[in-house]
């Protein structure tokens, strides 16, 4: 009999303030350990939390955002539990009356686009951290994190693959950064997403969850809920139960482990905290945050789709971020600029998007990737990119010799002024400014390049043909093994053809005067 898989994810953002979310401390990474854990964080007696106004402020963004009821009233409450890394005994979280309910996230797969409902969006404050490495056998505790603003998403169990749950958790991670809230940097904790796995007959009552805590990366989370999911069929195929747990999972063994049984709400024994009046958004600080939230990804990728006729997965990875967003956008308004290019009937946007869609995903992706660095720092400027594919389109370069040019250009290092914004400040296109879309931050322009090297492509056909018919008297028994159906032969000639040209003839005109010529 199937099984039916049942997903739901509860993520935790850390938001993008300098300060905690009930204290001053700074939330900067890195210090040293128990450096930045203020006096509210560590409970001392006396103290007061005072809500921090720009977490509040960016629990309002995600909610405009994700299209969610912002709650005009909500409550801080305390979590009750008793951990090495809370020092308070509770931690301030908001239960019964969240900031955020509702909402929903569109994500696209290889099934298509599907629309996943978000329950509740709450603020937090973290807890510390635990040390198991370099205490000679000892755990060390660190309350840097402690008090550091977190907005915590739950979705509802709408997701059914693995893959569902990936794409659900990178379209939530690039709305977060894109919209300023969150710099989503997994590495250092501050996205990491909680899995709810269950499974149950088709149609059937939900199954037992589990809980596996903390997946701090993409491919982690598919497997760990791809083993999560194979372990409680196994379970239940056997005749066993699941058992209500948290589970943690091991990278190294690729598997998920039990860590805890899992609480219900009511173990919790929440309560409004006495300390922090209710909070209290009005109608015109919600206002003021929607006028300053810039154009969403969901809306972005409608219009490449719509207006630019891209394929829908082209148009999620260039919504990857912002950042990515504006290079494309700028490489096809400069490539718009350039003269010459023939368009015939298509408007020039929607001719050239395709192919500057094409180098962004795949080569520049790739190069930035195997340089770990990111948009902001490609050493590739827009006004470049669109340039070496002007030289495409008239046939200045092949496109095996564009990619020559392109290596050449390609400089590894940290490009400074391209647009970074700042955490939590919004950037569109008009706001880079103009001399950063057309500076040559390479050693020479395309053009340059072209030269130097001798790279531009062989395209009178009167040259071309007089090394066509060199080749063929020369490769009398291929011609032959052609012209007895022996196709691969034909594909050995233009080898050769292009052998003798370095490579510089037009391969359309090749193969057109090859065929000509064999066909007699």
């Amino acid at each position: 009999m199937s099984w039916e898989i049942v997903i739901g994810l509860e993520t935790h953002a850390q938001l993008s303030t300098a300060s905690k979310m009930f204290s001053g401390a700074s939330t900067a990474f890195g210090a040293p350990p128990n450096t930045q854990a203020g006096a509210v964080d560590i409970a001392l007696p006396g103290v007061l939390p005072v809500a921090n106004k720009g977490a509040v402020e960016r629990a309002i963004r995600f909610g405009l955002a994700v299209g969610a009821t912002i709650n005009r009233r909500s409550v801080f409450a305390r979590k009750n539990y008793f951990y090495p890394d809370l020092p308070k005994g509770y931690q301030i979280s908001q239960f019964e009356l969240p900031i955020v309910q509702g909402g929903e996230i569109s994500i696209v797969t290889k099934e298509g686009e599907k629309k996943i409902r978000l329950t509740r969006a709450h603020l937090e404050e973290d807890a510390g951290k635990s040390l198991h490495e370099d205490f000679q056998g000892m755990s060390g505790i660190d309350l840097n994190r402690a008090g550091v603003p977190l907005l915590e998403i739950v979705s509802e169990p709408d997701m059914r693959s693995a893959e569902e749950a990936v794409a659900y958790a990178k379209t939530l991670h690039s709305l977060v950064r894109w919209i300023g809230i969150c710099d989503g940097n997994m590495q250092e904790g501050s996205f990491r997403c909680d899995a709810n796995v269950s499974v149950r007959r088709p149609g059937g009552p939900l199954g037992t969850r589990t809980e596996t805590k903390n997946v701090n990366s993409f491919r982690f989370l598919e497997r760990a809920i791809e083993f999560e999911i194979r372990r409680q069929i196994e379970i239940l195929e056997g005749g066993g139960k699941i058992v209500q747990e948290t589970r943690l999972y091991d990278p190294d063994r690729d598997e998920t482990r039990s860590m805890r049984t899992k609480e219900d709400a009511q173990d919790y024994r929440y309560f409004p905290d006495p300390d922090l009046l209710p909070l209290e958004v009005t109608e015109e600080w919600i206002e003021r945050v929607r006028k300053e939230l810039p154009e969403l990804p969901q809306a972005r990728r409608k219009y490449y789709e719509e207006q630019l006729m891209l394929f829908p997965q082209d148009a999620v990875a260039l919504t990857s971020s912002l950042e990515v967003s504006q290079y494309f956008d700028a490489a096809l308004s400069k490539l718009r600029e350039i003269p010459g290019i023939p368009y015939g009937s298509q408007k020039p946007d929607v001719a050239n998007a395709k192919h500057v869609a094409n180098w962004v995903i795949n080569d520049i992706s790739s190069y930035l990737n195997r340089n770990n660095i990111s948009i902001t720092q490609c050493p590739i400027s827009p006004l470049q990119l669109a340039q070496l594919l002007a030289r495409i389109f008239d046939k200045t370069l092949s496109s095996k010799t564009a990619k020559e040019v392109f290596d050449a250009m390609w400089i590894p290092f940290a490009q400074k002024d391209w647009p970074n914004p700042a955490r939590g400040q919004r950037q569109q296109l008009s706001d880079i400014p103009p001399n950063l879309l057309t500076s040559t931050l390479s050693p020479n322009t395309v053009d340059e390049i072209i030269a130097k090297r001798g790279l531009k492509q062989l395209s009178d056909a009167g040259a071309i043909e007089k090394i066509v018919d060199d080749v063929l008297a020369r490769n009398a028994k291929q011609v032959e093994d052609y012209r007895a159906g022996k196709d691969k032969a034909f594909n050995s000639l233009v080898g050769q053809v292009m052998k003798a040209t370095q490579g510089k003839a037009n391969p359309a005109q090749v193969n057109e005067i090859l065929k000509r010529k064999l066909a007699r």
